[in-house]
């Protein structure tokens, strides 16, 4: 007996400073969406955001995903002018599961996700929550250390404090925190914004550019580790399953965003080699932080480990990491034995299940 395939709207691109990484992305997504199976179970149909946040429906977005890179002047209608949402390309209202394959601020920070709670269309992901906290650093971090995790010695801070008295601020976290130091916007992914201080001179530079991108700032104190990830899916009513672990290698000086989506500037090494006890501390730890944020559905978790003295620190969660050729999170997932074409197909599935709508009468009514 034939079935009708779900209709998935594959959305990308996004009003964000990883644009261009969203677009590869998904260039992987649409075609484990296309393999075996997958080909039978899904109708795809692409939705293309562009810089502006002005949505397009599949005739630009197929255009846009062949090409991979994002779509020039000439590829947009004239209209709409206005820039940011005004409505659904055609199509969209038809869409029976979302997967936003969007990275960073307008994307990953719960504010598409609210739009599709609106909706009441299922979705892959983690919802408003999760999103929302697992974006923005302070709330993260706050939220981990309610949990109780380990972490780098961090200070929150602001632009409005670093304008009103920035000489208070810098001898706070020098006396706190010490040299080198990383100053990162709060609300910013895959290393954008982030900067590494030495000295007096570079920690103002780095507060200064921070600021300019986001009001909301942390500033953590520079160890000398080694960089884990660990991969997680399921949540709601299924268990929360982590993946084995993996290494990020780079010869810079510190993992920054030229380094991690530059072919060859870095490597990785899965499963990482490290003692069998901190591989199922990372995991257990890695679950943890995604409840901590209320993360479910896809989550990468970062760590830092000193190997000397074998000490374990969280460093971040990322609610809808990269799924590029050289992305961690589908390769952790292959290296457990889940390859990436069934790994989509349960993301989707189980979005069925993360978001159902509100049933009349009952806790969401």
């Amino acid at each position: 007996m034939s079935t009708t395939p779900t209709r998935v709207g594959l959305i990308f691109g996004g009003a964000s400073g990883e644009h261009a990484v969203s677009i590869r992305s998904a260039a992987t997504v649409a075609s484990a969406l296309a393999a075996g199976g997958n080909g039978s179970r899904y109708g795809v149909s692409c939705f293309y955001i562009d810089t502006q946040g002005r949505w397009w429906g599949p005739e630009v977005a197929d255009a846009v995903l062949a090409q991979g890179t994002p779509a020039g002047p000439g590829q947009l209608p004239s209209s709409p002018a206005k820039p940011g949402f005004s409505g659904f390309p055609a199509g969209a209202e038809a869409i029976d599961v979302w997967l936003p394959v969007l990275h960073g601020p307008n994307g990953e920070d719960g504010t598409i996700q609210g739009l599709f709670t609106l909706m009441q269309v299922p979705f892959v992901g983690s919802g408003v929550l999760g999103s929302a906290v697992g974006m923005d650093k302070q709330a993260m971090k706050a939220a981990f250390a309610a949990a109780g995790l380990p972490q780098v010695p961090y200070i929150c801070a602001s632009a409005r404090e670093l304008r009103a008295n920035p000489t208070d601020l810098i001898t706070k976290l020098e006396a706190l925190l010490g040299y080198p130091c990383f100053i990162k916007p709060a609300n910013l992914g895959s290393s954008v914004g982030i900067s590494k201080a030495s000295d007096r001179q570079g920690l103002m530079a780095g507060l200064e550019a921070a600021a300019a991108l986001d009001p909301r700032l942390v500033i953590e104190r520079g160890v000398t580790a080694r960089e884990l990830e660990c991969a997680v899916r399921g949540g709601g009513h299924q268990p929360l399953l982590a993946s084995v672990l993996g290494e990020i290698c780079f010869d810079a000086d510190w993992y920054d965003y030229d380094t991690k989506y530059s072919d060859g500037k870095s490597h990785t090494v899965i499963p990482a080699v490290v003692p069998a006890e901190v591989t199922e501390r990372a995991r257990t730890m890695a679950i943890q932080a995604c409840e901590a944020v209320g993360a479910m559905g896809l989550s990468r978790v970062d760590f830092f480990y000193a190997e000397a003295s074998g000490e374990l620190w969280l460093n971040e969660i990322n609610t809808f990491p990269g799924f590029t050729s050289q992305s961690m999170y589908p390769m952790l997932w292959a290296a457990t034995g889940l390859p990436l074409e069934t790994l989509v197909h349960e993301l989707i599935e189980g979005a069925r299940e993360w978001h159902k709508p509100a049933e009349k009468g009952g806790p969401g009514a």
